[in-house]
C-alpha cells in the first residue's frame, strides 16, 4: 500500500460525510485544552523576549479542513494577546502569521474558503509530511497539532508481507493481531515520531512552543481492550464480513491496513529519551465531554461513530476497496458499533493524554565534541550519563529558559 498515509486526507467538503461535519470529537478535545493551552503560554511564551517589529509565528500540523483547526488558532492568538495585555504591552502586540500544514492531497482550497474573515492573521498553506522539514532553522514560535500523530506515515512493510510473520492476514489493524504485527506497528510509530521531533527540534525558535493534542492508549492497558482500537477493529470485521459474502475479496482484505497507532504514555518518554532534544515535564488526561455513553440517548446511536470513522477513512477505503462498498459497508458498521454500545460498557470514546515537554535548541555542543569531558559516547541522552553530561545539559537548559515545547 506504500506511502498510503500520506496519500489520502480526511474527506473535504461540507456533505454528510465530511471531516467537517464530523470531527467534533476533536473539537470537544480541543474547547477542553483551551485553558491548559492559555497556562502554557503565560507560563512558557516570554512576550519581552519578542520583539514589537517580529511577526509571531504559528503553525498547525496536519490542520485537515476546518473548522477546528481556525477554533485552535483563535484560542493561541488570544492567549498571546491576553498575555501581551496583562504584561501592558496593549500598544506592542506583534503581528501573526499562521502556517496551515497538511498532506499534499489535503484540500487546501475548501480550507482556505472557510477561513474566518477577521483577517487577525496572515495565512499560508504548506504541503508536505510533517515527518520531514517543513520549515526554515529556528523560524517557528509556536507549533501546534491535534488528533494528527496517530496517523503513521506509511502501513509497516511487514503486515502486508505474505513471507513475514507479521503477514496481519484476515485483520485490517493492529489491536487484536499477534504479536509481530503489533511490534511492527509499534516500530514505524517510533520512527516516525523520532523523525517529527528531530525536525521540529531544528524549526522551533528559542523561548518557543510545541502543543501537541494526540489520543493516547493508557499504560497498562491492552490494545485490544482500548476503545479506540475496538472501533477500529469492528471495522475489519466488517470488511471480512464482506469478504465471506462474496463482496469483496478476501485477498484484498488481507492487502488492507490501516496506518494508524495509538502511542501510550510509556512509549512516548522512550522516545523522547532517545531523542535526547526533549525532556517531560508535565503529563496529565483530557476528559472529553462527549463519550460513546452519551450516544445511547439519540435515536440512531451508533450513526455518530460511524460518521466519524467514515470522515477519517473514506479515502483510504475507496483507493483500496472502490467507491461502490462503502455505503454498505458503513451501514454494516453502523449497525455494529450500535450493538457494541449497547452490550458494554464503554467508560469513554476518546482518552487523550496531556504532556509538556521541555525543549532545548539542540544538543549541549559538549556532548558531541570528542575532546570535551562531557562527551556522551554510548549515550543518547543525560538521565544516566557522567555528571560533566548532564551539568552541560542543565547549562543549556538554564541559558535558554523559556525554550520549552508543550505536547498536549
Amino acid at each position: 500500500m506504500g506511502n498510503i498515509g500520506e496519500a489520502y486526507p480526511m474527506k473535504s467538503g461540507d456533505g454528510l460525510h465530511s471531516y467537517s461535519n464530523n470531527s467534533y470529537f476533536q473539537r470537544d478535545i480541543i474547547n477542553a485544552a483551551m485553558q491548559i493551552v492559555g497556562e502554557a503560554i503565560v507560563k512558557i511564551v516570554d512576550i519581552l523576549k519578542i520583539s514589537p517589529s517580529t511577526t509571531i509565528r504559528v503553525a498547525d500540523l496536519g490542520c485537515s479542513v476546518g473548522p477546528n483547526t481556525f477554533f485552535a488558532m483563535e484560542n493561541i492568538l488570544e492567549a498571546i494577546e491576553l498575555k501581551c495585555q496583562n504584561q501592558g504591552l496593549d500598544s506592542q502586540i506583534p503581528e501573526f502569521q499562521v502556517f496551515f500544514n497538511d498532506q499534499t492531497s489535503n484540500d487546501f482550497n475548501s480550507l482556505f474558503s472557510s477561513l474566518p474573515p477577521n483577517g487577525r492573521y496572515h495565512s499560508a498553506g504548506v504541503p508536505g509530511s510533517f515527518y520531514s522539514r517543513l520549515f526554515p532553522n529556528h523560524s517557528l514560535h509556536i507549533v501546534h497539532s491535534s488528533f494528527s500523530i496517530q496517523w503513521l506515515s506509511r502501513v509497516p512493510k511487514k503486515v502486508v508481507d505474505r513471507s513475514s510473520p507479521a503477514w496481519n492476514k484476515g485483520r485490517i489493524y493492529y489491536a487484536s493481531a499477534a504479536d509481530e504485527v503489533v511490534e511492527a506497528y509499534s516500530a514505524q510509530c517510533a520512527e516516525d515520531m523520532a523523525r517529527f521531533l528531530q525536525a521540529r527540534a531544528q524549526e522551533i525558535a528559542d523561548g518557543g512552543l510545541m502543543i501537541l493534542i494526540f489520543p493516547a492508549r493508557l499504560d497498562g492497558i491492552p490494545h485490544s481492550q482500548f476503545s479506540n482500537n475496538i472501533m477500529f477493529d469492528m471495522l475489519g470485521c466488517c470488511l471480512m464480513d464482506m469478504a465471506q459474502k462474496g463482496i469483496v475479496s478476501e485477498e484484498k482484505v488481507d492487502m488492507f491496513n490501516l496506518p494508524l497507532y495509538f502511542i501510550s504514555a510509556q512509549e512516548l518518554e522512550a522516545i523522547i529519551e532517545r531523542n535526547g532534544c526533549f525532556s517531560i515535564e508535565k503529563m496529565e488526561i483530557l476528559h472529553p465531554t462527549i463519550t460513546a455513553q452519551s450516544l445511547i440517548s439519540t435515536p440512531h446511536k451508533g450513526q455518530a461513530i460511524s460518521f466519524h470513522i467514515r470522515a477519517a477513512t473514506e479515502g483510504l477505503i475507496k483507493a483500496h476497496f472502490g467507491e461502490e462498498i462503502l455505503d454498505q459497508l458503513f451501514d454494516s458498521y453502523s449497525r455494529k458499533v450500535k450493538q457494541q454500545i449497547e452490550s458494554n460498557d464503554f467508560a469513554s470514546f476518546r482518552i487523550v493524554y496531556s504532556c509538556a515537554i521541555e525543549w532545548l535548541s539542540g544538543s549541549p555542543k559538549e556532548v558531541v565534541d570528542r575532546s570535551s569531558p562531557a562527551w556522551n559516547k554510548g549515550s543518547v541522552y543525560y538521565s544516566t550519563a557522567a555528571h560533566g553530561v548532564v551539568k552541560a545539559y542543565s547549562v543549556q537548559a538554564h541559558l535558554r529558559p523559556t525554550s520549552i515545547s508543550t505536547f498536549l
